[in-house]
């Protein structure tokens, strides 16, 4: 039990629905959707509508979105819902033209938003609501407006001088040139009249029509390649979650093009070490922490992308074969200068978990990767874009080359774990990059040292910056810090929180949800 004297949060009960987000108003959404008849599903992803106008920043029906579904029956089913890079993005095209890499700045890190396509599929095969009805909240918040939270103020201040280059970004997501404050309303009138349109004609009101036609004017104005037939073609494909066990527990994740693999194999190579005899907050934990994600994210960044593309199987990559050889590279007493050096890309999302009196529960994330992605935005539509194609590589032979109609590696990942054949905890953690090894450290946080949901989001955070440094959050020990230091690890102390995340566990003995929200968003888990 926590200190009540210190600054802290308390995970939050629940027997007949539960859910928990990156903001109040999204929670008190999927809240009132369980309320009033509708299920897990629906609740999600009206909460994840919802936040598209809490937290634009973050995420946007002009990003993607990926879903985990369990059902009372205890089958489990994954959707993936990222887009392509245009048809006629070829790797020829770009290094003909002297690029080789694709920046979070460039036009051609804009792919097609799959968010839309992934949000119906979910309500049609699960729902019980439709998604008119399960869009209303988001309409409604959209055209009031919001008053901003402290949280998402201090992240939008920090995007202003990109959001005046582009004429839509800033007549929609800036106020007299300037980034609203806490408290300050903030509406979202032409979002609202898309979301609308959407609610009455489905999906194909955003990938047909004069929506697609002003989002492939916008990228083609700047010299980008998608067009509407790109957008006309998107899907959500439903897939089979690749399940991997630690310590007892079957940890779920979505295949590639996502990085979920990345912290199964993160957690097979955790397996090869005695964590539970490590201090928890010690400065041994989080050496093999981080030298186990060297290893691991090494692994993503040369093997990780569009599935059809991969060469190597996921078997050999979350095998326990793998993971041995790769621990065995790790020494418990010194950083291991031969192992990859990960430089991570920075990127915004929002994660949110539902769950209701039927036994179902879901885990929920969309994204237009890093704040207010491609910071261009349709006028018309108040459609902001992604620039998820940051994530592609230009390097012909590269499994995640640029190429056309491809979807690039993904960061954001939605995830659970089972115990005895059922689900235990629905959670996913923010971050971009970050996220693979977040979902590790919850899962040894709570397998490992037996935290309670909340202790487990709640724990200190070390991670790397552009320059390949350790950026400890100011919640580390100082002694900690300097004996990672002493390993030979260059340590920094972070600026700002890293990432976010929520979590429901399910006790099947007692049939209570317990779930908690991470004190470094403005969230809030919340049950009846």
């Amino acid at each position: 039990m926590r200190d009540f004297q210190l600054p802290g949060r308390s995970p939050v009960y629940g027997e007949r629905g539960i859910c928990a987000t990156s903001h109040p108003i999204a929670s008190s959404v999927a809240l009132s959707v369980l309320q009033k008849g509708g299920n897990a599903v629906d609740a999600a992803v009206a909460a994840g509508a919802v936040l598209c106008v809490v937290e634009p920043h973050m995420t946007g029906i002009g990003g993607d979105c990926f879903a985990i579904v369990s059902e009372p029956d205890g089958q489990i089913h994954g959707y993936n819902g990222s887009g392509l890079s245009a048809a006629a993005a070829k790797p020829d095209w770009f290094l003909e033209r002297g690029i080789t890499e694709i920046s979070e700045d460039s036009i051609h890190a804009v792919t097609v938003p799959g968010a839309l396509k992934c949000w119906d599929r979910l309500v049609r095969d699960h729902g019980r609501l439709g998604l008119d009805a399960v869009l209303a909240p988001a309409v409604d918040y959209a055209e009031r407006g919001v008053a901003i939270t402290a949280r998402v103020a201090f992240d939008w201040q920090d995007l202003v001088s990109d959001l005046k280059k582009d004429p839509g970004a800033a007549l929609h997501y800036l106020i007299k040139g300037r980034a609203p404050k806490v408290g300050e309303r903030h509406a979202a009138p032409a979002l609202a009249q898309t979301l609308r349109a959407v609610a009455a004609h489905g999906p194909d009101a955003f990938y047909h029509g004069a929506v697609a036609a002003e989002i492939a004017a916008l990228v083609q104005s700047y010299g980008g390649l998608l067009t509407e037939e790109d957008l006309a073609g998107v899907t959500c494909e439903q897939m089979e979650p690749v399940i991997a066990s630690y310590r007892g527990v079957d940890v779920v994740e979505l295949p590639p093009n996502g990085q979920g693999i990345t912290a199964l194999t993160l957690l097979k190579i955790l397996e090869q070490f005695d964590m539970a005899g490590l201090e928890p907050h010690g400065a041994e934990r989080h050496h093999i922490q981080l030298e186990a994600g060297r290893l691991a994210y090494g692994m993503r960044d040369q093997h990780i992308a569009d599935i059809e593309h991969m060469r190597e199987s996921i078997q050999t990559l979350t095998s326990e074969q793998y993971a041995r050889q790769l621990a065995a590279s790790i020494s418990p007493e010194r950083r291991n200068d031969t192992l990859p050096s990960f430089v991570p890309s920075q990127s915004d999302t929002v994660y949110l978990t539902v769950a209701d009196e039927d036994g179902r529960s879901v885990s929920f994330i969309n994204s237009v990767y890093r704040g207010f992605g491609a910071r261009r935005c349709t006028q018309k539509g108040g459609v902001m874009l992604q620039n998820r194609g940051a994530c592609f590589v230009v390097e012909p032979g590269h499994p995640n080359c640029i190429d056309g109609g491809k979807r690039p590696l993904h960061t954001i990942i939605p995830a659970m774990v089972r115990k005895d054949g059922r689900t235990w905890l629905s959670f996913g953690v923010m971050g971009g990059a970050y996220q693979a090894q977040g979902h590790a450290q919850v899962i040894v946080n709570m397998v490992d040292y037996g935290m309670d949901p909340q202790e487990a989001l709640d724990c200190e955070r070390l991670f790397w910056n552009e320059a390949g440094d350790a950026l400890a959050e100011r919640s580390f020990d100082p002694d900690v810090f300097e004996a990672l230091k002493a390993k030979g690890h260059v340590m920094r102390w972070a600026e700002k929180p890293q990432g976010g995340g929520q979590i429901i566990q399910i006790d099947r003995e007692s049939g209570l949800y317990c779930a908690a929200s991470d004190c470094r968003k403005d969230g809030l888990a919340i049950g009846y």
